[in-house]
C-alpha cells in the first residue's frame, strides 16, 4: 500500500457526475502507479472510507456543484468545503463525501493531508460520456492531480 491514495468518486453513468471516476482511469492509463495508489470508490462513501484508511495523503476527485463556470477545477481542503447535500439516512452506496472524511477521522483512520479537486458539471443526466465542457479538459485535471501527488 502506498503512502498516497487518489480516490476518483461519482457515477460514471450520470454523464459529468462520473468525473473523479475518469480521472482515476486516465491515470491508471498513464502508469503512474509507482507513486500513488488509484482507487475508483464509485458512489460509495465506505469504499473511500476505506481506501483512505491508513494513508499519509488522500486525494479525492468529485464532480461539485459551485456555482461556477463548467469545467472549473478547485482545490479544497475539507474544512474549506460546505456541503448542501441531504440524505435520507445511511446508505453504503451513497455518501457525503464530507460526513465520509469525518467518520474517518473519528476512528482514527484519516490521513494526515486530505485534498478534494471538485469538478463544476455541465450535466448531470443519464449517459456514459461526459459533456464537452469537461470532456475537453480531462487532461488538465489529470495533470493537477499528478501535480498533487
Amino acid at each position: 500500500m502506498k503512502q498516497v491514495v487518489v480516490i476518483g468518486l461519482g457515477n460514471p453513468l450520470m454523464s459529468d457526475e462520473g468525473i473523479g471516476v475518469r480521472v482515476v482511469q486516465a491515470l491508471e492509463a498513464e502508469g503512474v502507479h509507482s507513486r500513488a495508489d488509484f482507487v475508483d470508490a464509485g458512489t460509495s462513501g465506505m469504499n473511500a472510507l476505506h481506501a483512505m484508511a491508513g494513508r499519509a495523503k488522500a486525494i479525492l476527485v468529485d464532480c461539485a456543484k459551485m456555482r461556477a463556470e463548467p469545467g472549473t477545477l478547485r482545490r479544497f481542503g475539507p474544512d474549506q468545503v460546505v456541503s448542501r447535500k441531504e440524505l435520507p439516512g445511511f446508505s453504503l452506496h451513497e455518501g457525503d463525501l464530507l460526513n465520509t472524511i469525518e467518520l474517518s477521522r473519528r476512528i482514527g483512520e484519516c490521513p494526515a493531508e486530505v485534498v478534494i479537486f471538485g469538478i463544476e458539471p455541465a450535466r448531470v443526466e443519464m449517459g456514459e460520456s461526459l459533456s464537452p465542457a469537461l470532456a475537453s479538459r480531462l487532461g488538465e485535471y489529470v495533470e493537477a492531480v499528478k501535480a498533487e501527488i
